[in-house]
């Protein structure tokens, strides 16, 4: 198991303690635990260009918790190291990395923390949260559509744009146009290893 796969777990079972003591009246069996698969999961990001910029991030955890097994009760939590950005070339890295844009060096942390989950229709989701990209916090919503549901194990696919200009990445790139929306894709594969199955509405 790879450091960050084994720091997830025991993240994700750290909170799981913390929620069981925030929640006394359920036990540890009636709340569904997960625990997300670093190795098949991904998440990434695309901006329109003249030349291609689009990319992933090496470097980062994500945390899917529940209070009961109503959906309506998760959350999810991404912390993405901005420095692992990977998009193929080094200069690319390099600008995006920049202060004009993740300024990584001063924020080296992007994150999106959300508390709320509203069902869509039987499959799909969305996740208001929290996003904070260069030291600056907004409002943004995750849109996931699940496949897996009551297997044991399965993926939630979402994603999210937002424009780049309201975070402060007002600069270009010499000699590339680029757009201002930026489009995130996270795809999150896990198991559930404890707990009963996630009731959704049918």
């Amino acid at each position: 198991m790879s450091e960050r796969s084994t720091f997830c777990s025991i993240r994700l079972a750290v909170l799981c303690l913390l929620t069981s003591a925030t929640f006394p009246a359920l036990g540890q069996e009636e709340t569904p635990v997960f625990v997300i698969t670093p190795e098949e999961s991904k998440i990434t990001f695309y901006i329109k260009s003249s030349v291609a910029l689009e990319g992933s991030f090496k470097k980062w955890e994500a945390t899917l918790m529940f209070t009961s097994p109503d959906v309506t009760t998760g959350g999810l939590d991404i912390k993405i190291q901005a420095d692992s950005v990977d998009t193929g070339s080094g200069m690319k890295d390099g600008k995006i990395k920049s202060q004009d844009f993740f300024n990584v060096e001063k924020d080296p942390l992007i994150t999106f923390h959300s508390e709320k989950v509203i069902q869509t229709s039987p499959t799909t989701l969305d996740l208001p949260g929290t996003f904070t990209i260069r030291g600056v916090s907004k409002p943004e919503t995750l849109t996931f559509t699940v496949t897996g549901k009551g297997t044991g194990s399965g993926e939630i696919k979402g994603t999210m744009a937002f424009d780049r200009r309201d975070y402060g990445m007002n600069k270009g790139i010499p000699f590339v146009k680029i757009a201002d929306r930026v489009e995130v894709t996270v795809n999150l594969k896990g198991k559930r290893v404890s707990g009963p199955p996630v009731v959704f509405k049918q």
